[in-house]
Formats: C-alpha cells, structure tokens, sequence
C-alpha cells in the first residue's frame, strides 16, 4: 500500500478524492458485521441501500425471487422489516437468497464510497480474509479504512476494528499510517473487542435491550474468509485467491 488512512465517520468521506483508492467500510454495530454474516451463511449478494424507501424499491424491483428485507432508523427496526442485527439475519434469511439492507450508517458509508476504485465491507468476522485479500490485489494502492461512525458522530467500536485492520495491514508489511491510523491501532492493542463494545454507547444500548448474544458474534475475529466486494451498488463474495 502507498499510504492507509483511517476516517472517523463516514461524513469525512465527503472531503476525500475517492477515484483511484481502495475503501474498506465498517459498521461493527452492525451492519458490515450482518452483511458478512450474511454472505457467510450463503447469501448471493446483499444489496444497501440509504434508506428504508430505496430499500422497498430494490426489493419491488426483485420480483419473486427469494429475498429478506431487512433494516434499521436510528437502531430501531423499521416498519415491515426483520431486524437489522447479524443473528435476527440469519435466523430469518432465505437459503441461497438476496439480503436487502438499509441502516442508518453502514449502508449510507457504503453508497458513498462508490467512487472509489474498489469498496470493500468488513468486519472483525473478515478482517484477516479481506487483508489477505487487498494486500494481494492492490499492493500499490491507496486504502481508507472508514468508519461508519453514527450519525455525524464518532463510535468506538468502529475504531476498534479499524484498529484491528490495522494491525493485521502491518504484519502484511504495510508501513506508511496516518496518526489516526496509528491511534487506531494503540486503541486495539490496549483492550479485546467484548469490552470495547461493553464501553460503547451502540454496545450499552444493545445491552440494555437484552442482546449480549449479537454483541458475542460481532467480537469474532477472522472466523469467515468472506469478502464482500461492492460492484454497481451489490455486494458479491470475491472468488478465493
């Protein structure tokens, strides 16, 4: 890699000259974490979408074809949808069909990052396949690490596995980090994934609502060679390499 960045938020995503970079997306709380899920458990593809609208319409525009419709406003299930957490997902998800998908910030982060050269989604699930992956394919390139944030609001638990990437891009040589880069990985070094989350507000409030089983699989480390790749707004597993 020429250079790894790390954003906070996926707002900063907005000042950023996308054409040429690779993008890796995180929402750890949730949504990259239900999208590998997903996709894991055999899913074709999932499509994000910003909204609960434009998810109706992608899902109006599937026909028959097997799919669920699943999907968050500000962590609270919309109207019609199954619950956006990666366990409500996979306990609902049709065999070999599509997962329809709007959050309040990790399918945003994912629409704009499409002027990116190549968008990737990952999680702590993926995170070693998805390193192994980039390093391979893009060894030349820039890569911005996102993440999702909440809201125009920094979230730890993003930077938590930001940090984690991090780490895993240097055992594979890379060297050139930015500070927030570097700040990302100390954070990861200090603590494990499951107190992290403990900490952190979108963890508190999942806590609150009785839900430490979908916190226990989102701290999963590299336990999926998924890596879910995002071609014309869809994202598809690459082919193993």
């Amino acid at each position: 890699m020429r250079k790894l960045h790390v954003l906070m938020k996926k707002e900063e995503l907005d000042g950023q000259r996308l054409d040429g970079k690779v993008v890796i997306v995180l929402d750890i709380l949730f949504a990259t974490t239900t999208i590998v899920a997903a996709l894991s458990a055999g899913a074709t593809e999932v499509w994000p979408a910003r909204d609960g609208d434009a998810a109706r319409a992608l899902a109006a525009q599937r026909g028959d074809q097997p799919h669920l419709l699943a999907g968050e406003l500000y962590a609270e299930t919309l109207s019609g949808f199954a619950p956006a957490t990666p366990l409500a997902v996979l306990a609902r998800l049709p065999a070999q069909g599509r997962l329809i998908y709007a959050t309040t910030n990790g399918t945003v982060a994912l629409t704009r990052a499409r002027g990116a050269a190549h968008v990737y989604a990952a999680a702590l699930l993926n995170a070693q396949a998805v390193v192994d992956h980039i390093a391979r394919q893009h060894p030349d390139d820039t890569l911005l690490i996102v993440c999702s944030g909440s809201a125009d609001r920094f979230n730890l638990e993003d930077f938590y596995g930001a940090g984690y990437l991090v780490s895993l891009f240097r055992q594979a040589g890379v060297r050139d980090l930015t500070d927030a880069a570097r700040a990302a990985e100390w954070m990861h070094a200090a603590t494990d994934a499951r107190a992290c989350f403990d900490e952190a507000r979108v963890g508190r409030r999942m806590l609150e609502k009785g839900l430490p089983d979908e916190l226990d699989y989102a701290a999963q480390r590299s336990v999926s060679g998924v890596v879910p790749y995002l071609v014309e707004g869809v994202l598809r597993p690459v082919s193993r390499d």
